[in-house]
């Protein structure tokens, strides 16, 4: 017998479907509590596909929503259905695919891929054959309401679909959608091209297997009329560009042709699909080779792309000039991630060339819009065309921007500022001869009476900041210094935040060449605490962090103290411990601190006091949420890991000077906890907060060795490279301490060496930071094979970095020496470093060298070594 509803039943889910289309709160909450009632009921299931499925009197609407909320029911508690409600639910799933109304069509195949996902495609074997048999029906509904299931389940299940646990169904479906490519409808040729294109990345066999059948395809469809088909047709050249360009090559010429008249496409989405394929192609080894004779159609088609749309001005409200009094809506504020100390970066003073590409700066400029648009992919792809071509593609762009840059619609102009921004990297050395004209002019820009202007000019200066430095200061420095103070502390919000930024890559390049101009430039940083909103003061403290960071101890004078403290502590008093908004302040002030040393004193107490409770209250809620999961929310950890972060800055800045902070709270007994947390983020942390304190305080770590020491053997894992790198340095950092008498430390650096000798990519990076306590170490323990395994390790990294060992290898030398029998390999390896160094440095240099030998030493590494 076939399932029934009751009529009273019915009417009863009828009516709350109704109800909770309503927009009051109450009422809602009515219907929450009335649908986990009925959810204990297992035939309500029954009634919901009943509704979306067979009661053709209702509207649309309210027999989708009963889809929808069926479609929760199975992501929830699918497992507890019993086994003939699910056959019911699939069986009408099926009959129904092809219902009129392509709102139900589209719910039918969400819930479809929904019972799919949940490992159902194993049990449900008859699923896929029968989408694919209903393919084949007159009826369009049918065919278009299977394909739109089959397009979801090829987007979720793409791995499974070509799995061995299946048979392989691809072998079947590719070729099915293939002959689809042809239809008469639109619609079901553009479900056809989207099912395929699942298949591209991860290089299905089966789509493989047909792949020039796939490709004369596309081919064929190139010039559709359909938008939709147009851009799937794009989106599969681009990703095989990727994949198979080898099949491509024969073709490229044409279809860099068509490509060229899709990213002019009058459908913007179309056009931003094809626009991508110029990004794609920049990566490929074959790109110069291929698209040099096209760059003369190329490039004006990118550059037209970069000017904003009557849309985009509108979302960017480009006619409100001022806006500064306007507060924040918590939206505009996007999410943002504390990056943890890595010692390197923190103690190398270099950090990685990461935010360099177009693709994240230009987020300054436009971020209230959707994050990825025909403008920014333009932008994008010239980027990245500059660092492929690099001068070669000025002959084609110079002329265009003399007439983009002085063009008197600012639109014009401003997308000229953008494009002088995007190839600023790759044509920087055939630039240099206009800059002395430009940055002027970019200057002047700064004063535009369009904030969208002002704003973009703050970026493209920016780009060229490392010229600018490298010019005498009065020449552009200074002018460029002074405009841009002034835009920070503009009318506009998005010129404020484009201005801070662009300060800050400034001070990152000029450093010490401020120092000059701090007093000018305090004013105006502290002057716009008072005047930003919230979005713009977050980066705000990002700005004072990093000019912390360029000038150092020229920041420690008391007239600047005075300046930049109270408001930063005004702050930093007004903030509770559970807000946000502490992340960057306290990264600001970890800056700061590292770069007034004694200056912070007066502040320090209070600051360190508030880390420590940050550490010890997300320890204890972690501890809390650890046990009862049920009752309690799991702590966001950032709020640790930035404390300890600034802690280790307190430690740097201050020195000897941390000891009585230290000795009057309990940070080692919560580093203990935090070197065990489960995050890698918070164990790196606290690694270079131990390290720091090893230098400012020993004597604090000092009774907690024997307790730390086998938590750093064991995070010697390059899986996490970072939390390595910082165990590494702290192990390093206290053997230099402890000298050589600690057995743990023999064994932590008999470890590191084997480290080595397994990753040295990873490891190799760090030598220097342990290679002098590592030699100390070692020279003591008598010849075996745990000694034999580290040196070994040893070799091979400095074989990847010599430059690591250059400063200790003296100590290096009488680690060499200190072996009384080592196998002949590895006398082998000794013997080749010691000449290459000798041959590298020059025989007068060895000499002198050598000369700081004690005569033992001395002897040993002849008679041995030939040196």
């Amino acid at each position: 017998m076939e399932w029934q509803p009751d009529e009273q039943g019915l009417q009863q889910v009828l009516q709350l479907l109704k109800d909770s289309q309503s927009p009051n709160t109450v009422t809602q909450r009515a219907v929450q509590q009335k649908l986990e009632q009925l959810n204990q009921f297992p035939d309500f299931n029954n009634y919901l596909i009943f509704v979306l499925t067979r009661l053709k009197s209702e509207d649309e609407p309210t027999r989708s929503l009963s889809g929808l909320i069926l479609k929760n029911n199975v992501k929830a508690h699918y497992q507890n259905f019993p086994p003939a409600v699910a056959d019911f639910i699939k069986q009408e799933c099926l009959n129904n695919i092809g219902d009129p109304s392509p709102l139900i069509r589209a719910t039918i195949g969400i819930l479809i891929t929904t019972i799919a996902s949940k490992g159902e495609l194993q049990t449900w074997p008859e699923l896929l054959p029968q989408l694919c048999n209903l393919l084949n029906s007159e009826d369009y509904n049918t065919c278009e309401g299977s394909f739109g299931a089959l397009q979801k389940i090829c987007e979720d299940s793409s791995e499974l679909l070509d799995s061995d646990a299946l048979n392989r169904p691809l072998n079947i479906m590719i070729p099915k959608f293939l002959q689809f490519f042809k239809h008469c409808s639109p619609k079901i040729r553009s479900h056809a091209i989207a099912c395929v294109n699942q298949f591209i990345i991860g290089r299905a066999q089966a789509l493989m297997d047909n792949i020039d059948t796939f490709i004369e395809s596309l081919f064929a469809l190139a010039a559709d009329e359909d938008s939709e088909v147009r851009k799937n047709v794009c989106r599969a050249l681009v990703m095989l560009l990727e994949v198979r360009i080898d099949r491509l090559i024969p073709h490229m010429h044409s279809i860099i042709q068509y490509m060229l008249q899709r990213t002019q496409d009058p459908d913007e989405n179309v056009a931003l699909e094809a626009c991508e394929f110029w990004l794609t192609l920049a990566e490929q080894p074959i790109c110069k080779e291929m698209l040099s004779g096209h760059l003369v159609q190329l490039i004006p088609i990118l550059v037209n792309g970069m000017k904003y749309s009557e849309i985009d001005i509108i979302l960017l409200k480009g006619d409100v000039e001022e806006d500064e009094a306007v507060p924040d809506s918590d939206q505009d504020i996007k999410p943002r991630f504390h990056k943890s100390r890595t010692v390197t970066l923190q103690h190398e003073g270099g950090e990685g060339e990461e935010g360099e590409d177009i693709e994240e700066d230009d987020d300054d400029d436009d971020d209230t819009l959707s994050d990825w648009n025909l403008r920014k992919c333009s932008a994008a792809a010239l980027d990245v065309l500059a660092n492929v071509f690099r001068d070669e593609l000025l002959p084609h762009l110079l002329p265009l921007l003399k007439g983009l840059l002085f063009h008197p619609d600012w639109v014009i102009k401003e997308s000229g500022i953008l494009v002088l921004g995007a190839i600023a990297e790759g044509c920087m050395q055939g630039m240099v001869p206009y800059l002395p004209e430009l940055i002027p002019h970019l200057i002047q820009c700064l004063c535009d009476k369009k904030a969208l202007v002002r704003s973009i000019a703050c970026w493209t200066l920016s780009r060229y900041a490392h010229w600018v430095v490298s010019q005498p200061p009065d020449s552009y420095l200074k002018p460029l210094m002074t405009e841009l103070l002034k835009r920070i502390l503009d009318g506009n919000k998005r010129v404020q935040e484009a201005a801070c930024s662009a300060f800050a890559t400034l001070e990152e390049e000029a450093c010490t060449e401020l120092v000059p101009y701090l007093s000018f430039i305090l004013d105006t940083l502290v002057f716009a605490f008072g005047k930003y909103q919230h979005k713009n003061l977050l980066i705000l403290y990002d700005a004072i962090g990093t000019l912390a960071d360029s000038v150092g101890h020229h920041l420690n004078q008391p007239e600047y103290i005075q300046k930049l403290m109270p408001p930063l502590i005004a702050k930093w008093n007004e903030l509770k411990d559970e807000d946000k908004d502490l992340f960057p302040l306290l990264e600001c002030l970890s800056s700061v601190a590292t770069a007034l040393q004694s200056g912070f004193l007066p502040y320090c107490e209070p600051v360190y006091q508030r880390c420590v409770t940050l550490v010890q209250k997300t320890l204890a809620q972690a501890m809390m949420y650890n046990q009862h999961p049920d009752q309690y929310e799991a702590p966001d950890k950032d709020f640790m890991i930035v404390a300890l972060d600034l802690l280790s800055g307190l430690a740097e800045g201050l020195g000897g000077n941390v000891e009585q902070l230290v000795a009057r709270s309990n940070i080692m007994t919560l580093l203990f906890q935090c070197m065990q947390d489960t995050m890698p983020e918070v164990r790196q942390s606290s690694f270079a907060l131990l390290g720091d304190l090893t230098k400012a305080c020993f004597l604090h770590v000092k009774p907690c060795i024997a307790e730390f020491m086998p938590i750093l053997g064991l995070n010697l894992n390059p899986e996490f490279i970072s939390v390595c790198n910082n165990a590494t340095w702290a192990i390093g950092e206290i053997s230099m301490q402890m000298g050589e008498k600690s057995y743990m430390c023999n064994i932590i650096t008999i470890t590191i060496g084997r480290l080595g000798y397994v990753c040295p990519q990873e490891v190799a990076p760090q030598l220097q930071h342990f290679i002098r306590p590592w030699c100390t170490s070692l020279r003591n323990i008598r010849d075996n094979e745990e000694k034999d395994s580290a040196f070994r390790g040893i070799c091979v990294m400095i074989g990847v970095n010599p430059a690591g060992v250059v400063q200790d290898f003296i100590f290096f030398c009488d680690a060499v020496a200190s072996w009384v029998n080592p196998k002949d390999d590895l006398r082998e390896m000794f013997y080749k470093i010691l000449h290459g160094f000798k041959d590298q440095v020059g025989e007068e240099n060895w000499q002198q060298f050598s000369e700081q030998f004690p005569p033992l030493l001395k002897e040993r590494l002849s008679a041995c070594y030939g040196v």
